[in-house]
């Protein structure tokens, strides 16, 4: 692996107290092309703009899939990733169904590796903070046709970040526009997944709500995710989530909280939940929780779903609440701050 390091970090000139979303890089970045049907050796360099053709395939067919992965510090100094395989694994899963070359685990595992290790100081020692880990797989062809790319462009960068969300959340269930159906590409981080996403999303929040909860495409009656995340309730003492289709994201976050409920001997349930069941639980009072998950939101607080001209209120979160017992035990792992009972994290040595 080639490194080339910056000449003058920019760390000194960061404010680690002030750390807006997505928007603070660390000093380099992993980049890999695909080029002759082969991987090329993948190499660290300092972060930079790239410079691309406006005949670029992936900006004018839409090839492009990313991840979402978070990095903290134990007490020794050392990085900690978690369930670095699992993202890997989806993000080939991505590639394949987007007709894009699988990427190689020495270039994603091993070249990670590298590069946390190198912007190791870069990673936010405070509470709340992290240094979130984006890696992006994108066509570089210059040449508009319709057809798959023969040249791609793998890369890694890393940004300081905080929270996501500052509150609970309020959310529209969305009765007509769809995130994604069956068939197609909702399973996948693809870009364009995301691309059309914000015009329902923006509608929603000019009036007032934070969120969307997707339905299903075909009628609109069942839920499916909220937002960028997957979707969590309680009932009854009873953790519930939309069964996992291919128009749904296979969250970590979520496969994880999943695991440590089932641990726990909490009663799990992944199936078809139906916005009937939703509201049914809510007025007969069984429903406990409703709440998203994910990598860069963690675990988000839902406390009103609104529905066809009406707003359900739901109940104050405790801390006996599922997802703040569950979560906080979550986050107590991925930060290392408790023992790792299920090997889910990846750490890396101060160089």
């Amino acid at each position: 692996m080639i490194i080339q390091t910056v000449a003058q970090s920019r760390l000194g000139e960061k404010d680690f107290n002030e750390l807006p979303f997505g928007s603070v890089y660390a000093d380099h970045m992993l980049v890999a092309d695909y080029e002759n049907n082969s991987w090329q050796a993948p190499k660290i360099v300092p972060f930079a703009r790239m410079e691309m053709s406006p005949s670029l395939s992936a900006l004018n067919y839409g090839q492009a899939i990313f991840e979402g992965m978070k990095a903290y510090v134990n007490d020794n100094g050392e990085a900690i990733t978690f369930r670095m395989n699992e993202n890997y694994e989806r993000m080939n899963r991505s590639a394949i169904r987007m007709c894009m070359p699988e990427i190689p685990e020495h270039i994603f595992v091993d070249g990670l590796k590298a590069l946390l290790q190198l912007d190791n100081k870069w990673i936010p020692r405070q509470e709340n903070a992290a240094l979130y880990i984006r890696p992006i797989l994108f066509a570089t062809d210059e040449a508009v046709g319709v057809k798959p790319s023969d040249n791609y462009r793998f890369c890694i960068m890393t940004c300081q970040i905080a929270s996501y969300f500052k509150e609970p959340l309020k959310v529209l269930i969305e009765p007509e526009f769809i995130r994604s159906a069956q068939g197609g590409v909702g399973f996948a981080k693809a870009a364009g997944n995301y691309a059309s996403a914000m015009y329902p999303t923006k509608l929603a929040q000019e009036r007032g709500f934070h969120q969307i909860i997707w339905t299903d495409a075909a009628e609109h009656k069942y839920l499916e995710e909220s937002g960028a995340m997957n979707l969590m309730l309680v009932i009854n003492n009873v953790v519930i989530t939309p069964s996992l289709s291919d128009s749904k994201l296979a969250g970590v976050t979520r496969m994880s909280l999943l695991h440590i409920a089932r641990t726990w001997n909490m009663q799990v349930e992944e199936r078809l939940v139906s916005i009937e069941e939703l509201i049914a639980a809510h007025t007969n009072n069984t429903l406990q929780e409703v709440f998203g998950v994910g990598t860069a939101a963690n675990i988000a607080a839902i406390k009103m779903f609104h529905y066809n001209g009406v707003d359900y209120e739901l109940p104050a979160i405790t801390e006996n609440s599922f997802q703040i017992k569950g979560g906080g035990y979550l986050n107590q792992i991925k930060q290392g701050k408790t023992t790792d009972v299920f090997n889910w994290n990846t750490t890396i040595p101060v160089k």
